[in-house]
């Protein structure tokens, strides 16, 4: 399984219908979108997790598509470990 990072979401959008965009690609596992911590709203991102075929072909697909007004970023997930550097002290 992979996880597609998706940007430049419209603020509008549900988990629903993000689900209902990418499952024309496959079988989508979940779908996760990331919200700010104090007010709730969309931060213009989320994830989405499908079988790597499926994925591959969302990534493919999906990335420059037109949802909502806007161009989707479609690519796969970067672990989120990589590159950054600790805080503090």
């Amino acid at each position: 399984m992979k996880k597609i990072y998706v940007g430049n979401l419209p603020w509008a959008v549900s988990e629903v219908e993000l689900q209902d965009f990418f499952s024309k690609f496959g079988q989508v596992h979940s779908t996760a979108i990331v919200t700010d911590r104090e007010t709730g709203r969309s931060r213009g991102f989320a994830f989405v997790e499908m079988d790597d075929a499926d994925a591959d072909r969302a990534i493919e697909g999906a990335n420059g598509q037109d949802l909502g007004g806007r161009g989707l970023r479609v690519s796969e997930a970067q672990n989120r470990d990589t590159g950054r550097r600790p805080r503090g002290r």
